[in-house]
């Protein structure tokens, strides 16, 4: 009948890091009210459970800022469309191309979509030597990710970049960067012309 009524016990560490030991739940909770901090549970599946004495609030602003700097510097694969037809004008497909290479060179895939008409739809080998030409066309910035397929009164094929978005988004801020000095530089020997 004298049985010890066993109090739950803890693995503390504290503010800095430092290792306090094995306590009762209720003396880490005074440590933690004396030093004006949280105890929050950081390892619960541990036998003694971790605790951490620290101030909860900064440490939830810090871990939120540090994921909101990781979203940034994350590049974001777009998907661009362009839609073509079987009996496409050879002008009109060099502008259709045109598109493609500059979102390819943003490091967008690019979907390209040929629209079946009418009687169009019963020569789909038209669009598939079409998407074929056009993705020879690119091959030297982007690959055939999908190959052709017919979708209904569609025929789809998705080309994805060499270079990634965030190579992509260096290169341009490296040319814009240079174009700004050659602008500079240019500025500066009009100006010497002018003073003589």
């Amino acid at each position: 009948m004298n049985e010890r009524i066993r109090v739950p016990e803890v693995r503390l560490v504290g503010p800095n890091g430092e290792q306090v030991g094995i306590v009762s739940i209720h003396d880490a909770l005074k440590l933690a009210q004396e030093a004006d901090l949280d105890l929050v549970e950081v390892a619960a599946t541990a036998r003694p459970p971790v605790c951490k004495l620290m101030d909860y609030g900064k440490f939830k602003y810090e871990s939120a800022m540090k994921a909101r700097e990781a979203r940034k510097n994350q590049a974001h694969t777009i998907i661009k469309e362009i839609k073509l037809r079987p009996k496409i004008d050879p002008h009109d497909y060099e502008t259709k191309k045109g598109h493609v290479v500059r979102f390819l060179k943003a490091g967008d895939k690019v979907k390209v979509t040929i629209m079946f008409r009418g009687r169009e739809q019963s020569r789909p080998e038209l669009g598939f030597r079409l998407l074929q030409r056009l993705a020879e066309d690119v091959q030297e910035l982007g690959f055939v990710e999908s190959q052709p397929k017919q979708d209904g009164r569609n025929m789809i094929m998705v080309i994805g970049p060499h270079k990634k978005k965030a190579e992509a988004k260096a290169e341009k801020a490296a040319a814009k960067a240079q174009r700004g000095g050659e602008e500079l530089s240019g500025v500066e020997e009009e100006s010497s012309v002018q003073e003589s």
